[in-house]
């Protein structure tokens, strides 16, 4: 059923909000773009910097590499997001960054100007609070939360610029900004098979990106090189050489590049870039290998990447629940599309995901993610053909109810509320190492 056009603009106005390039892993860089608008603020490269982060911010920024740096981790990222970022780039807010300014980093990390701290006594999970100081004490201040590039608070020198904190749920979920969307698994169904395809034609940038990403990556050698693997003659004799490898590649690939620091932008969903890969790359090469026309392959993934979202907004952005899952699931349903299945098929798919992947936990943004892609990925092809097939997981089996959007707010209150104290016990491992 077509949508009212009211309804469709309300709609692609939330994915152009959610699927947006960025460059390296959204959470060390969403602390570099706190920082960055703090020193704007300031006027001057700060004196010092003073870093609280919520525990899920923290737990996704330790492992990561930081783009164009050869280094991991938040210290470097928020003394390029001082000295050279720009908060006008959101995620790309790295991405002018030099070799010469990568040395004033060192540097400005070996004077020890920098403290980052956990911000005890929030309830929200994506929370960036940045202080900065200048040689004559004056002090600017800017916080993200909800949402990896939502500013709700600044300002400088003792004034106040702007204060949205009223605004923030208090919970884990939320982009700090109000959807008005009310999505169902149907409405997300309807949206991406029905709306006039010039309407929607966009979500192929997300295709060029995340495509362009894989194949840099097939050519260096990034994170656990777990992609390029994938395509090496011993392991296709032993993967073989299928539409499905093919997949599992592409979408390591990309991954392994991103979480490896390269300077190359990605198209992110709900603040992630690996869920913007996973949403993205298997419906790709699943449509070229099938001979799938471009307007097939634009609902495809735009079914893909809207379901992600509608996932996302009951889970909320950062939690327990590893991000795979949802996009995913998100995945196998345009795989479906393209099988050509209906929305029978497509609600079948992710009861099969959801019977699948519940309890995946995330213990934070690293290379090994490419190994969390691969078994989101597979189990994507995997649900999609049960489904095909007329085989669903039924609701005497554990989480999955009739009614596909219930199985779904099952999965998300798990990740959102059963997972927490997964969650505290997996950072206390972390930081405790």
């Amino acid at each position: 059923m077509l949508l009212p056009k009211e309804e469709r603009d309300s709609i692609i106005r939330l994915i152009k909000r959610e699927v947006v390039p960025a460059i390296g892993c959204t959470e060390p860089i969403a602390v570099a773009l706190c920082t960055s608008r703090a020193a704007e603020l300031l006027g001057s490269l700060p004196e010092r910097i003073e870093v609280l982060l919520s525990a899920n911010i923290l737990k996704n920024a330790m492992g990561v590499g930081i783009p164009g740096t050869g280094m991991t981790g938040l210290p470097i990222a928020i003394a390029l997001g001082a000295s050279v970022g720009k908060s006008e780039y959101g995620l790309e807010v790295l991405k002018d960054v030099t070799p010469e300014d990568v040395a004033g980093g060192k540097q400005y990390i070996s004077e020890g100007r920098i403290g980052i701290k956990l911000k005890e006594g929030i309830k929200e999970k994506l929370y960036i609070e940045v202080k900065v100081t200048d040689s004559k004490g004056l002090e600017s201040c800017a916080v993200i939360a909800g949402g990896h590039s939502s500013f709700v608070f600044e300002s400088q020198g003792g004034k106040v610029l702007l204060d949205r904190r009223g605004s923030l749920s208090g919970g884990s979920c939320g982009s700090g900004e109000q959807d008005e969307s009310g999505l169902s698994l149907r409405k997300v169904w309807d949206f991406a098979t029905e709306s006039p395809i010039e309407e929607i034609e966009f979500i192929l940038e997300a295709e060029r990106l995340n495509k362009q990403a894989a194949e840099l990556s097939f050519k260096g050698e990034y994170g656990h090189k777990l992609g390029k693997m994938l395509n090496r003659e011993l392991e296709r004799k032993t993967m073989g050489d299928s539409i499905f490898s093919r997949i599992l590649s592409y979408t390591c690939a990309a991954c392994d590049a991103r979480m490896a620091g390269a300077m190359i932008p990605v198209m992110s969903n709900s603040g992630s870039g690996n869920q913007g890969i996973a949403a993205t790359l298997p419906v790709v090469v699943y449509a070229q290998e099938c001979g799938a026309t471009q307007q097939q392959r634009i609902r495809a993934l735009t079914l893909s990447h809207l379901t992600a979202i509608y996932i996302k907004q009951s889970l909320g952005r950062l939690s327990a629940l590893c991000g795979c899952v949802v996009a995913s699931t998100g995945s196998s349903c345009g795989i479906t599309y393209l099988m050509g299945g209906g929305y029978e098929q497509v609600c079948w798919a992710v009861k099969n995901m959801i019977a699948n992947l519940t309890g995946m936990i995330c213990d934070g943004a690293k290379p090994s993610c490419a190994l969390k892609l691969t078994s989101g990925v597979s189990t994507a092809v995997l649900s999609a053909m049960m489904a095909m097939e007329g085989e669903c997981v039924s609701s005497v089996e554990g989480i999955i109810d009739d009614d596909v959007d219930r199985s779904i707010h099952n999965l998300t209150k798990i990740g959102r509320e059963a997972m927490n104290e997964t969650d505290r016990c997996v950072l206390d491992i972390m930081t405790g190492k």
